[in-house]
């Protein structure tokens, strides 16, 4: 799981809510209302995400959202963070047989059951997030 800030432009009846992505150039959205605002938002940033890696570049590392809420750019506009399951991005899927010494395995599967992930999902996003 990745967790990106967004900043929320605030919609009323006759405005759609925007919502734009400052860690992703360009990445935007929009809704009727905030709860399809963050709907959009989050297919938005799984496309512009899948964009990069079919490009072959890294997805970007997450800002703090101290540093949005602290952005001028945004006076008056709600701030959040989305969490996006970048295992689910289209990569082809391979299987690979790995060995680990049962204490690592053991810690391994914990680390998973917390995260409520399959070992391949828990080592995916690990690999990921440390790109």
């Amino acid at each position: 799981m990745v967790t990106y800030p967004i900043a929320i432009e605030p919609g009323d009846k006759d405005t759609a809510f925007g919502v734009v992505v400052p860690d992703l150039p360009g990445c935007f959205s929009a809704g009727d209302d905030l709860e399809e605002a963050m709907e959009n938002v989050k297919e938005s940033i799984s496309l512009w995400l899948e964009n990069e890696l079919d490009a072959g570049r890294c997805i970007p590392t997450p800002s703090p959202l101290e540093k949005l809420v602290s952005d001028s750019s945004y006076k008056g506009w709600g701030v959040a963070v989305v969490d996006i399951d970048i295992s689910t991005l289209s990569d082809k899927v391979e299987r690979i047989n790995i060995t680990l010494p049962s204490r690592a395995l053991r810690r391994l599967d914990l680390l998973t059951k917390r995260a409520g992930e399959t070992r391949s999902g828990y080592l995916t996003n690990l690999i990921y997030s440390a790109t």
